[in-house]
């Protein structure tokens, strides 16, 4: 593939993972890192084993799994950890993105969903660490208003969920392909809702007189 050219975009789905059933699907989605994304995610080389018990342990201990999938296979996530597995008690999130869904707006994606749960949650704030290599998480953090900081070898910042915007369509997020389809005519029914109130179509005759 010519370097300049990006990968075909495949149509996915985005939906919280069932954290005991699904477990398979995180630790499958984590050990096909390849190396370098390893490294981003985990800030440092992390074996086989060590990412089987760290998906296991995701899955005991309520983190919110959002998962970008294809084909019933997870190729993306995003974590949402409690505040009290912190010790400062700022609920932590991270990402993970497989290369070949790189580049196709995924992680912009999850972020988006990832802030909307967090909102749904409560939390005012969120901590975000990651490699100080990895020039793709940190951008995409400043692009949520992380305000980021280099320490011991990694990126470390907060979002202020105050600051961020409200995503309106956050309701609106595809869980199932199924959905896709309702998502599509709901959002069908109020463009044209909105667009019949402001002409005042569908109003009786008396109505417009008065």
């Amino acid at each position: 593939m010519p370097h300049n050219t990006r990968p075909k975009f495949n149509l996915g789905y985005v939906r919280t993972l069932h954290q005991q059933e699904e477990l398979r699907l995180l630790r499958d989605h984590l050990l096909r890192l390849d190396p370098g994304s390893r490294r981003d995610r985990f800030n440092g080389f992390m074996d086989d084993s060590f990412i089987e018990f760290y998906a296991a342990k995701c899955a005991d201990d309520g983190t919110v799994i959002i998962a970008y999938i294809e084909d019933g296979v997870v190729r993306g996530a995003a974590e949402l950890h409690s505040p009290d597995q912190s010790a400062d008690a700022l609920p932590e999130i991270a990402f993970s993105v497989e290369a070949s869904v790189r580049w196709q707006g995924v992680g912009s994606i999850l972020f988006r969903r990832l802030i909307s749960e967090a909102r749904w949650k409560g939390y005012h704030s969120l901590r975000i660490t990651t490699g100080a290599q990895n020039q793709a998480m940190r951008a995409l953090a400043r692009k949520f208003g992380a305000h980021l900081m280099f320490r011991q070898g990694e990126s470390t910042g907060t979002i202020d969920l105050k600051q961020q915007p409200q995503f309106g369509f956050a309701k609106f997020a595809v869980t199932t392909p199924a959905e896709g389809m309702r998502t599509m005519l709901q959002l069908q029914r109020a463009y044209w809702k909105l667009l019949l109130g402001i002409y005042g179509w569908g109003r009786t005759a008396e109505q417009r007189r008065l």
